[in-house]
C-alpha cells in the first residue's frame, strides 16, 4: 500500500525572482538541464523521428510497483500494456493484452481471454502467465504492492487454465473492471530480480507497451525507443525524450526556440504569451484533474487515534460550510484561472459525465454571504469588535498553507484572505517551500492547505480514498487519504457503488457519496483545471486526445497522445536553437508578472500536488 506521506508533497523550489528594467538586447536563452549527449541536441536541432517533450516531472523510480507520481507513471503507460485499456474517446474500458472479458453470474469470477502471438519488446512470447505472475506477486509481495496493491486486495486468486486465458476471481463482487491500471511485466525478467521493491528499472527496459525506455540520466533526460513488437502496430515516431529545464518559462522558451516540440502543464498567463508563435499549436483540453482546499476537519488514523494542531472550531460542519459559502468561485475561477479551468461540484472532474456530481444537484450551494454569517451565529462565533468572530474567548483564526513558489496558490490565498474577513474569519497565508508543505499537511499541522489530484475514469479508487480505514496516521503510515474524510454514511455508500453491477445504479450511489461529501465539506474544490499544451506544428502532427472531443495530448489515462504522432517531413525540423529576440521573451516576462513590483515567480521542479497521480 501507499503511505499518505508519499503522496504529500516533498522538496521546494526558488522564490521569486525580480525583474530588471531593463533587459539586454541580446537573444536571451533559458536555462535548461537538457541531454548534451550530441551537439545537434544541445544546439536544439534534433533527430526528425524523435519527439521532445519538456518536462520537470519528478522521477523516484521507474518501477511500476512502486511508483506513482505523475511522470512515472505516464512513462509506464507507454512501457506496459494493462489487461484492459481506457479508451481515447471517452476513457470507457477496451481491449489491451485483453480482446475480451465476461463475468459470471456472481460478479466474482472475471474471465479474460489474451491476444494471441503477442511478443515482449525482446521477443519473447507475452502469454497469461505473465498477467497471473504479475498479479499474484501483488498479492503476496509487500515490496510489489506499494503503488497499486489496493487493486488487488479483493483478489482471492488468479490463474491461467491456458496460455490465452486469465481467470480473476475475487473475494466480493466489485463494479469496475479488475483488470484496469495494472501494468503487466515479463515474468521472464523481473523473476530474476533479487529486490524488485528496489529495482530502479531505469534503462534498456522489457515491456509490451508502444515505447521502451532506453536511458534516465538525473535532472537531464529520459529516452525511450520505439517498439517494433508493439501488438497495435510500431509507433510512427523512432522515439520519445523528456528533456528537463529549471523552470516551466524556460521550457516556454524551448518550444518557441524549437529546443523542444511539445510542453504540458502551462499557466495561464504562458498560454496566453505564447499564441500565435510561430510554428507552434495550442491546446486547451478539458483536464482530468481537481485544485481544492482541504480543510483539517480533525485528524485522525484508521483506527480513530487524532493527531495534528487543526482549529477545533473546524471540526464544526458549519463552520466548514461557512467558509465555502464566503468564497465566490466563479470569481476566483476567473480571476485566478483566467477562465482556464472548469466550474467544480465535487472530486470527480465533469469531464466523467457519469460520474460527477451535476451542477444541478440540490445540495450545491453558491456565494452567499449572509449564509455564511449565519451559519458562524448557528456554531455559536460571534463578531468581536474588530469583526473578527470569537467563541469562549478565542479568535476565529485560521491558517492557509501554501507552496511560496506556486503563484496560482498565492494568488488564491489574496483573494481568500478579504473574503474569509467579510465573514468574520482572520485568515492567515503561511506561505512555505513545498517540501514543509509537505511534512506539515502529513503531520496535520495545518487548518487549510491547497490540494489536487488526477483522477482516472472508474471513481471507485478516488472514493475508496476518502474512506474511515484508508486514514493514515501522523507519520503518513497505513492507507492514502485525500483529506482525512470519515464519515460511517459515506463508507456504506462507497461498498455498495463497490458492488452494484448495473451502471445506472451504481452512478446514483456514487453521486449520492459525492453530495454527502460535498455537505461534509472536509475540503472545497475549487476548479477543474484546463490542461493547457504547446506542441511544434511545424515538426510533428497527428496527435490524439483523451477524450477525443475537446481533451489532452499529455497526462492520459493510456498511451493515445504520442502512439499516433508522426513527423511532418524529414526536412522541416527546427535548425536553429538560438533563443528568442529579446522583444519575445519581453513579451513573456510580462505576461507572467504576477502582483506589483515587478515580481516574476518561476515554477521550479518540486513534489507537489501537480506530481501526484
Amino acid at each position: 500500500m501507499f503511505t499518505h506521506k508519499q503522496l504529500r508533497r516533498s522538496l521546494a523550489g526558488i522564490a521569486a525572482i525580480a525583474l530588471t528594467v531593463g533587459l539586454s538586447t541580446a537573444p536571451v536563452r533559458a536555462e535548461s538541464t537538457s541531454p548534451e549527449s550530441s551537439s545537434a541536441e544541445s544546439s536544439g536541432a534534433a533527430d526528425a523521428s524523435t519527439l521532445r517533450i519538456a518536462t520537470d516531472g519528478f522521477i523516484d523510480s521507474f518501477n511500476p510497483f512502486t511508483s506513482f507520481y505523475l511522470l512515472p507513471t505516464n512513462t509506464f503507460r507507454y512501457m506496459y500494456e494493462n489487461l484492459v485499456a481506457n479508451d481515447a474517446k471517452d476513457g470507457s474500458i477496451t481491449e489491451g493484452l485483453a480482446t475480451e472479458w465476461s463475468t459470471d453470474d456472481s460478479g466474482t469470477v472475471w474471465t479474460y481471454t489474451i491476444r494471441p502471438n503477442m511478443k515482449w519488446s525482446d521477443g519473447q512470447p507475452l502469454t497469461a502467465n505473465d498477467v497471473v505472475w504479475t498479479y499474484t506477486q501483488m498479492m503476496e509481495n509487500e515490496d510489489m504492492a506499494v503503488a497499486n496493491g489496493s487493486l488487488v486486495e479483493n483478489f482471492a486468486k488468479v490463474e491461467a487454465p491456458d496460455d490465452g486465458t486469465v481467470v480473476i476471481t475475487l473475494k466480493k463482487a466489485q463494479a469496475n473492471n479488475p483488470g484496469q491500471e495494472i501494468p503487466v511485466v515479463p515474468e521472464h525478467v523481473w523473476s530474476k530480480i533479487d529486490k524488485p521493491g528496489e529495482f530502479k528499472n531505469d534503462k534498456n527496459t522489457v515491456g509490451s507497451g508502444p515505447f521502451q525506455l532506453v536511458s534516465y540520466e538525473a535532472n537531464k533526460s529520459v529516452t525511450l525507443k520505439a517498439n517494433p513488437n508493439f501488438w497495435r502496430g510500431k509507433p510512427k515516431v523512432d522515439g520519445i525524450q523528456y528533456r528537463y529545464y529549471t523552470n516551466s518559462d524556460a521550457q516556454v522558451q524551448a518550444i518557441r526556440s524549437g529546443e523542444v516540440d511539445m510542453i504540458t502543464g502551462l499557466s495561464p498567463e504562458q498560454f496566453t504569451a505564447i499564441k500565435g508563435a510561430e510554428g507552434v499549436e495550442l491546446n486547451d483540453g478539458n483536464g482530468r484533474r481537481f485544485n481544492s482546499i482541504s480543510i483539517n476537519s480533525g485528524l485522525a488514523d484508521a483506527k480513530g487515534k487524532e493527531f495534528g494542531t487543526g482549529n477545533e472550531a473546524l471540526k464544526d460542519k458549519r463552520v466548514r460550510q461557512a467558509i465555502r459559502a464566503g468564497i465566490d468561485l466563479e470569481t476566483l475561477r476567473k480571476q485566478v484561472m483566467q477562465d482556464y479551468a472548469q466550474p467544480a461540484t465535487s472530486f470527480i472532474p465533469a469531464i466523467y459525465s457519469t460520474w460527477a456530481l451535476p451542477a444541478d444537484s440540490p445540495v450545491i450551494s453558491g456565494y452567499d454571504v449572509e449564509k455564511a454569517k449565519s451559519l458562524l451565529d448557528e456554531a455559536g462565533w460571534k463578531p468581536g469588535s474588530d469583526g473578527i468572530r470569537e467563541k469562549d474567548g478565542k479568535k476565529l483564526e485560521l491558517r492557509f498553507l501554501t507552496d511560496a513558489s506556486a503563484p496560482i496558490e498565492q494568488n488564491t490565498a489574496k483573494f481568500l484572505q478579504p473574503w474569509m474577513k467579510e465573514i468574520g474569519i482572520q485568515l492567515k497565508n503561511e506561505s512555505s517551500d513545498a517540501d514543509t508543505v509537505s511534512e506539515r499537511s502529513t503531520k496535520g499541522d495545518y487548518d487549510m492547505y491547497f490540494s489536487g489530484w488526477s483522477i482516472n475514469p472508474d471513481p471507485d479508487y478516488q472514493l475508496s480514498i476518502n474512506t474511515c480505514g484508508n486514514r493514515p496516521d501522523a507519520e503518513g503510515n497505513g492507507g492514502t487519504t485525500q483529506d482525512g474524510y470519515c464519515n460511517p454514511e459515506f463508507d456504506k455508500l462507497y461498498q455498495a457503488q463497490h458492488v452494484e453491477l448495473d451502471q445506472g445504479k451504481r452512478a446514483e450511489l456514487v453521486k449520492q457519496a459525492l453530495a454527502m461529501n460535498y455537505e461534509d465539506t472536509p475540503s472545497i474544490v475549487l476548479w477543474y483545471p484546463n490542461q493547457l499544451e504547446a506542441y511544434r506544428s511545424d515538426r510533428f502532427t497527428g496527435f490524439t486526445k483523451q477524450p477525443s472531443d475537446g481533451g489532452a495530448i499529455a497526462n492520459q489515462v493510456g498511451y493515445w497522445g504520442y502512439t499516433s504522432v508522426e513527423p511532418v517531413s524529414e526536412s522541416t525540423g527546427s535548425e536553429d536553437g538560438g533563443g528568442l529576440s529579446a522583444g519575445a521573451w519581453i513579451g513573456i516576462a510580462v505576461a507572467v508578472i504576477v502582483g506589483g513590483g515587478g515580481v516574476l515567480w518561476f515554477a521550479t521542479r518540486k513534489r507537489n500536488a501537480d506530481d501526484r497521480e
